[in-house]
């Protein structure tokens, strides 16, 4: 039997994510925009499955062969001549869709590899009895010989992704470890050059560690190429080890995005919209972050749009270092109702920052107010889908000139939808209360986070000149009395300093910053919450955080002592606080369910919120922001490992409470998305039905042909690839 934690079960929730309402309002114009976006995210997230795992690649393709020639419908025949129960074909199908969804074989949200929940051999059979394998045996035996003995794999390593022997990563080759990475950050640092955009490959020559550095770009030549007064490649010797920095990774691909980023520019509503995808372009065609950057400016620019999109190697929660960003791209429709509540807080943004529990020298100089919208999600390309979003994650330009944030209003009415029978570790009388607000909640919640989590908070930085952006001699260090003596120097950044724990903390930062702001009446109000059911709001907001604390124990793996999901990381660190904080305010006990099975009880005593809780969590914060600013990356990690550590001693046994918690999970939703077509002069959009066959018809109909008009210039060269496989007339290299 196989631990269910490595399978996705066959009553998994698909809910589709209905746009058809905020399509329809869009001008032709617009929905020009929206398509050629689409289809430039679309083909940049195929990206993903080369950075999730070497077999990612070899599996979509598979899969893409296969329901191209028959429908699940159509195929739901085969496999049960071919000897599959209805249930082991259920199973099939939805390992599928959880491969499309995810980008690869292993969870997005929690990074834990997931297999077919069937029969090696049942699955070998459907694939052979498949129309696709009739009528290319040869290709088709050769993909599945390819890609079946990783496709099932559990070996220890395989289990999740991690760095060297934790895990499985392709954003390294497999013989790097750790010290390679700091290595190559500090190699990074020294030419001033991102690791967003960059994976890392090390061979030995002569005995000695040489490093390739592989840019993602359409251009493959490492000399200057029009449009470039210098390139950045070469080789570099660096601390007595050989680097080279290369063109090309993702090739294809990133040639695709480009294509369709200057199609989109013939749609454009303003100038600024135009610049920004003219960047876009380049640094997907040249490598070039700073081209990125650029980019990120101009979109900053763009003040309300009604088409709101971002694309590019973004977040970087699952480089197991924490520089390397994953490729995503959304495209979505402004939802004009509820973006007046955020606007309403970006208002009052600068009145609710100084409530925050670290002095003003440790907050920005100037809060530049960002667009926040709540958005309807027309396309989705990566990996999985948040509820909201703060972007650039680019440091400098978050500081001085800004940033956006947004509410994926049509993810959240659908994500966090819940039965009261599969309500976990809760009190009965709590139930019903959680199911009536956890949605108003949230919603404030994510609006905190977002804004004033993310947006918040100053970096002390000495620049590459010497120049502070704060006054040493006057800003003292509010933990400690004494002047601050850290900071950050020239091209360092939070993620390059912080690394590892940079993601998990700063997310850790932006709860805490939500939890503490609802408690004010004034956020409360904004989102339209008075008298009791504000007292309700937060009760439920802070109930689902400590609640989340502990089922976040699923993504804790013991055998490597690390964390897989910097989400839940943070939201068990929140939990241990508050235990901690005492006085009866959070209770958490073990004890048998109705089943006879273990099970567990989360208490929150709702009277303590407003002084024990929110003392805790203004010490905590404060903590947090300071190590943050002040570039202390040991205190920062003395204090979040700590809080960090899942143990089996003291009051609580987590351990074993992480059994509970695997045994009572409730797997994540999976959502379907439109399509959107040209047909003739207009633009229509084409929804599938939400269930493990429509997220697959959706994929399916999304690669189905390439564009007559796009003819690849840039492509790899044989002789270094170990596999090749044509898909659409696209090459994909599989490392």
């Amino acid at each position: 039997m196989v631990d269910s934690q490595y399978y996705l079960p066959n009553d998994i929730g698909v809910s589709a994510l209905d746009c058809t309402e905020a399509f329809r309002l869009l001008s032709n114009k617009e929905k020009m925009y929206s398509h050629y976006l689409s289809r430039a995210a679309w083909y940049g997230g195929l990206a993903v499955l080369l950075q999730t795992s070497p077999e990612s690649a070899k599996i979509f393709v598979l899969l893409q062969k296969i329901f191209r020639k028959q429908t699940p419908a159509q195929l739901e025949q085969v496999a049960t001549a071919a000897g599959l129960s209805p249930e082991e074909y259920q199973a099939f199908l939805v390992y599928a869709a959880g491969l499309y969804a995810n980008m690869g074989n292993y969870k997005s949200f929690g990074d834990t590899k997931f297999i077919p929940n069937l029969p090696k051999d049942k699955l070998k059979a459907l694939v052979k009895a498949s129309q696709a394998f009739q009528d290319q045996p040869a290709e088709m035996e050769a993909l599945w010989d390819s890609c079946s003995c990783l496709l099932f794999s559990l070996e220890d390593r395989q289990k999740q992704l991690g760095l060297g022997d934790k895990g499985i990563t392709t954003y390294f080759s497999g013989n790097c470890s750790l010290e390679d990475a700091e290595l190559a950050q500090k190699f990074l640092d020294s030419k001033k050059l991102s690791a967003y955009n960059t994976r890392l490959f090390k061979r030995e020559k002569e005995g000695k560690a040489c490093y390739e550095v592989r840019l993602a770009s359409a251009v493959q030549k490492d000399c200057a190429v029009e449009g470039e007064c210098e390139t950045s490649c070469g080789s570099f010797n660096f601390e007595d080890k050989e680097f080279t920095v290369k063109r090309g990774d993702y090739a294809p691909l990133m040639e695709k995005v480009s294509f369709y980023l200057q199609k989109a520019q013939a749609y454009a509503a303003n100038e600024n919209q135009r610049k920004m995808l003219e960047e876009y372009a380049r640094s997907f065609t040249l490598g070039s972050v700073d081209a990125h950057k650029e980019g990120s400016r101009y979109w900053i620019k763009d003040k309300g749009p009604i088409v709101e999109s971002y694309i590019g190697f973004i977040e970087s929660y699952r480089d197991p270092f924490g520089s390397r960003g994953e490729f995503e791209g959304f495209i979505a429709v402004v939802n004009k109702a509820m973006s007046e509540r955020f606007a309403k807080l970006v208002s009052s943004a600068e009145v609710l920052l100084p409530e925050l529990p670290w002095p003003k020298e440790f907050e920005k100089d100037t809060f530049l107010k960002p667009d926040f919208t709540s958005l309807d999600v027309l396309t989705f390309a990566g990996s999985g889908i948040p509820a909201g979003i703060n972007i650039p994650n680019y440091d400098d330009i978050r500081q001085s000139e800004g940033f956006k944030n947004v509410s994926l209003g049509n993810v959240l009415s659908v994500a966090y939808a819940t039965q009261k029978e599969k309500l976990t570790f809760l009190q009965e009388e709590d139930k019903d209360l959680f199911i009536k607000w956890k949605g108003p909640s949230f919603e404030v919640q994510v609006g905190l986070h977002e804004l004033l989590g993310h947006g918040s908070g100053k970096l002390l930085v000495q620049d590459d000149e010497g120049k502070f952006n704060f006054d040493k001699s006057k800003v003292t260090n509010p933990e400690t009395g004494e002047p601050v003596t850290s900071w950050y120097r020239g091209s360092e950044t939070w993620d390059s300093k912080f690394s590892t724990i940079a993601s998990s903390y700063e997310e850790c930062r932006a709860e805490c910053v939500g939890l503490y702001l609802c408690l004010i009446k004034k956020v409360l109000s904004i989102f339209g919450n008075e008298g009791q059911d504000a007292e309700d709001v937060v009760y439920i907001n802070w109930l689902s955080m400590v609640r989340a604390g502990l089922l976040g124990l699923e993504f804790y793996t013991p055998e490597s002592k690390s964390w897989r999901q910097a989400h839940m990381q943070a939201r068990f660190v929140i939990l241990r606080v508050l235990l901690e904080a005492g006085e009866g305010l959070v209770g958490l006990k073990e004890l048998t369910g109705p089943d006879g099975q273990p099970d567990a009880q989360i208490t929150l005593d709702r009277s303590k919120i407003h002084t024990v809780g929110k003392d805790a969590i203004h010490r905590f914060l404060c903590k947090l922001q300071v190590l943050k600013a002040t570039a202390d990356v040991e205190g920062g990690r003395a204090l979040y490992d700590g809080y960090s550590t899942v143990s089996e001693g003291g009051p609580h046994n987590f351990m074993r409470l992480r059994e509970t918690v695997l045994l009572r999970k409730e797997a994540r939703k999976m959502f379907v998305q439109a399509n959107t077509n040209i047909n003739g002069d207009s633009v229509e959009l084409k929804e599938y039905e939400g269930s493990a066959a429509g997220l697959i018809c959706s994929f399916t109909e999304r690669f189905k042909t390439t564009p007559r008009s796009w003819r690849p210039t840039f492509w790899p060269c044989a002789k270094r690839l170990p596999l090749l496989v044509l898909m659409d007339g696209l090459l994909l290299e599989l490392q």
